[in-house]
């Protein structure tokens, strides 16, 4: 802030403070109440005379969290700090954990040997370093910025380089930037959809022109894929920019561009979560297929483990890649790689050299630690000499063929009336869950049981569906009246459905127009309770009339709403297995020790 009034920057205002003898101390807040000698106070930074840090022991390891839970950066980037605290101590580091969220398990006072409750920005982490290294005891190692999400991985270039634990800043920063992205990606001959950068409304215009709409548009460095867009027209782009600041001038307000992809359409999205260590070699801890398809955020779709749909050869191209890739930016510790996999090609999207959110979900599901493993080969372990200590006793065993694993996203639409339920490229859930079982569907059933989402099992299913979804309907309208459900769709939908012998029980009226006699509309359907489970997938940017109104007319109801056709395939599948096989308990350990 005194950079800011000053027209300065951080750095030449921090240089100044120290010069003119202003230091900050760190004090204590003592856990026990004084009542006797606490063994873990935690410390906050202020203006003192007293410094009460206590001397080290051992060399030390800085951890950073994730900084306050928001969307898009929550509890699962704080498992990994948490994970990697436990794993460094049981290596005979003392841990050093620096973050201010109280409602987290890492700013539990006893889960690190130190804790640093401050903000996750340079001038406190830097304050934080140099107060452990006057501790003694064998001084800081080193900061780890790749397992607490995007926050402490901004700070990666504005630290001392000799720091940062792991992969390097200019690897992180390749990354991020799209020409250097690129660039790699085409050394490496791995296919990206086609797209370029834009600072402004002008530019983006040229960059669509040559790859054409659909379009996804979003900033650089951006957790939780905030203010994402896809755009399908030059009325969406213009739209989607004025979202971004634009300036006076049509510039943008942002330091970097705009990044502007051709969209994939009813491509498959996948995720895939690795860890690579300083000899070179690279362990896949998942490979992880969503059930919805590209376009959904990754941490609003539900994903599987193993893919459900994807050719072997398929997989196998996709760890190719994901090597290749931890390679070329000599990742040491964590990566997360995201692709599309439309009509059997393999598409990168990109690679984020750091802990994903689904790293804890990938861990239950194998039984592999990958959250301890990264932590450890961050501070330059290799992964022989973990599975020459057992952390790694898992890894290579087969895992039972029945097994399967899904991720669901946790949505708090039911609590915000009037907020609509589109899934996006932008990140809206709150939480996440998990079922496994033998089969798909069974895993998907008791996914949707855990998020609050009650899959029919008798009743009706209403189907609303945008023209490109309509074909694809088809198949999960027959297999939900196969499954004895009643079919309730709107007239343009019902019309493809009867049109291929589908069996359509009501077709509503058009909202907001003139009606029939006895007909009802989609909301009265709904809030009527004649509904069990709702299927609508609109297209394009902003409401659409009656999309709108019925998704909201759904949470209202508290009745499940999908807004992709993939979802609404799983559903079938769920229920379809429910009603054949036993959905009962199974402990991960069952699946672990096969």
């Amino acid at each position: 802030q005194v950079a800011y009034l000053l027209g300065s920057t951080e750095a030449e205002a921090r240089r100044s403070r120290l010069e003119a003898g202003v230091r900050p101390t760190f004090k204590t807040v003592d856990t026990c109440g004084a009542e006797f000698a606490a063994e873990t106070p935690y410390y906050y930074e202020t203006y003192e005379d007293e410094d009460e840090v206590r001397p080290g022991r051992r060399p030390r390891v800085v951890i950073l969290g994730s900084g306050p839970n928001r969307i898009g950066q929550g509890i699962e980037f704080d498992y990994c700090c948490v994970h990697a605290s436990i794993a460094l101590r049981d290596a005979g580091y003392e841990t050093v954990m620096v973050n201010c969220n109280p409602e987290t398990v890492s700013t539990d006072y006893d889960t690190s040997d130190r804790l640093y409750f401050e903000p996750i920005v340079e001038e406190s982490v830097l304050d934080v370093v140099a107060a452990e290294e006057a501790a003694g005891g064998g001084g800081v190692l080193g900061v780890i910025v790749a397992l607490g999400g995007q926050t402490p991985l901004k700070l990666a270039d504005r630290l001392p380089e000799h720091l940062v634990l792991g992969t390097s800043p200019s690897s992180i920063d390749t990354a991020e930037d799209r020409e250097r992205w690129s660039a790699l990606c085409g050394r490496l001959e791995i296919p990206q959809p086609a797209g370029g950068t834009a600072r402004s409304l002008a530019e983006a215009l040229a960059v669509v022109e040559r790859i054409g709409y659909p379009a996804l548009v979003r900033p650089s460095y951006v957790l939780g894929g905030r203010a994402m867009e896809i755009v399908y027209d030059d009325e969406g782009l213009k739209l989607a920019f004025e979202s971004l600041s634009l300036g006076a001038e049509g510039a943008l307000a942002s330091e970097r561009p705009i990044l502007i992809d051709r969209f994939l359409e009813d491509a498959i999205e996948v995720d895939v979560d690795a860890v690579r260590d300083r000899t070179g070699e690279v362990l896949i801890g998942a490979v992880m297929e969503h059930v919805e398809e590209a376009g959904v955020h990754s941490g609003d779709s539900a994903c599987v483990i193993p893919p459900p749909t994807l050719r072997s050869e398929t997989v196998a191209l996709i760890e190719e890649h994901t090597r290749a890739i931890a390679d070329a930016l000599d990742v040491r510790g964590p990566i997360n790689v995201q692709y599309a996999v439309k009509q059997g090609q393999v598409f990168v999207i990109e690679a984020n050299p750091r802990a994903s959110r689904t790293l804890p979900f990938v861990a239950k599901a194998t039984g592999v630690p990958l959250g301890k493993v990264a932590a450890r080969l961050l501070v330059g372990a290799t992964l022989s000499e973990l599975r020459e200590e057992g952390l790694l006793e898992l890894e290579g065993r087969h895992l039972d063929p029945g097994h399967v694993a899904v991720k669901e996203a946790v949505l708090p639409f039911d609590r915000f009336p009037g907020v609509d339920s589109l899934l996006g490229p932008e990140m809206r859930s709150t939480g996440e869950v998990m079922g496994i079982d033998r089969t798909f569907g069974l895993a998907f059933a008791k996914s949707q049981i855990a998020a609050g989402n009650r899959l029919p099992t008798e009743g009706t299913v209403f189907l609303s569906l945008a023209d490109r979804d309509k074909q694809a309907g088809v198949e999960v309208a027959r297999a939900f009246v196969a499954l004895g459900l009643s079919i309730a769709a709107t007239a343009g939908t019902a019309a493809v459905l009867e049109a291929n012998g589908i069996q359509v029980d009501t077709v509503v009226a058009k909202m907001f127009e003139p009606r029939e006699a006895g007909e009802v509309d989609a909301v009265e359907l709904i809030s009527g309770g004649k509904v069990r489970l709702v299927v609508n997938t609109p297209r394009g940017r902003g409401p659409r009339a009656d999309g709108a109104h019925i998704r909201q007319a759904a949470s209202a109801s508290r009745v499940s709403c999908l807004t992709t056709v993939a979802a609404a395939r799983a559903a079938a599948a769920g229920v379809a297995d429910w009603g054949r096989l036993t959905l009962e308990v199974r402990a991960l350990q069952e699946f672990h020790e096969r």
